[in-house]
């Protein structure tokens, strides 16, 4: 009962962020930018004042699937952010290409984060089986507690990965909006709308890394409590 009460409240509270953020894009999507850039000239425009030129800014389909792909070097930017003139697309283009610049300069916690990138895509499929299998196997067998506890280890590491995510977003908006301020490509009034988008974006990251420790903390209770 417990797991389901911590799930349903992550649950909720990631779908309040996550309407809130989109909420928030949408109302800055309705301020136009004074200096009528579009996001795929922002973003190549700040790519070429931090000096890098093997980067690509690209349009893929969808809404808020922007991303850096450190693999292919390309600044992937969703169709309406890619085209569009406001504060919204101005945010989220300085955003992504802050993870250009990150990349580039070889910013701690994106490697770190990389280097965690295959170890999480298998660990995140199995993590939770074996915990269970592990957990129903302590009724009867003392090889279950061992079996519960690689399934926490395993559960560890993406719990690891989404607290690194944390100063990586962070920094990447730093960036963005340090950038933005101070080669004058926005007014205050966009500036601030600009803040106060990637603020929301971030809070994302942040409910799914608190959800991901608290998980993690409530099954150790859950094993380390039965293994008394």
């Amino acid at each position: 009962m417990g797991y389901y009460i911590i799930v349903g409240a992550i649950a909720l509270i990631s779908g309040l962020v996550s309407s809130k953020l989109k909420s928030k894009f949408k109302h800055y999507s309705n301020l136009q930018l004074r200096n009528g850039m579009s996001g795929a000239e922002i973003a190549e425009k700040m790519l070429a004042d931090n000096g890098i030129t093997d980067v690509k800014v690209i349009s893929v389909a969808g809404q808020l699937t922007d991303h850096y792909n450190p693999r292919d070097k390309t600044v992937n930017l969703s169709e309406v952010v890619y085209s569009q003139r406001n504060a919204a697309a101005a945010a989220v283009s300085a955003h992504e290409v802050g993870h250009a610049i990150q990349h580039a300069t070889a910013y701690s916690f994106l490697q770190m984060r990389s280097k965690l990138v295959p170890v999480v895509n298998i660990a995140s499929k199995m993590s939770m089986w074996v915990i269970m299998g592990g957990v129903a196997l302590m009724a009867t067998t003392k090889i279950g507690g061992t079996v519960a506890i690689i399934g926490l280890a395993l559960y560890a590491m993406g719990t690891l990965f989404s607290l690194i995510t944390l100063p990586v977003e962070y920094d990447a908006s730093n960036r963005a909006l340090a950038w933005l301020k101070a080669e004058n490509m926005v007014t205050p009034e966009e500036y601030d709308g600009a803040e106060d988008a990637l603020k929301w974006a971030a809070r994302t990251y942040l409910v799914a890394a608190l959800g991901s420790l608290a998980t993690l903390l409530y099954f150790a209770l859950q094993v380390f409590g039965s293994r008394r």
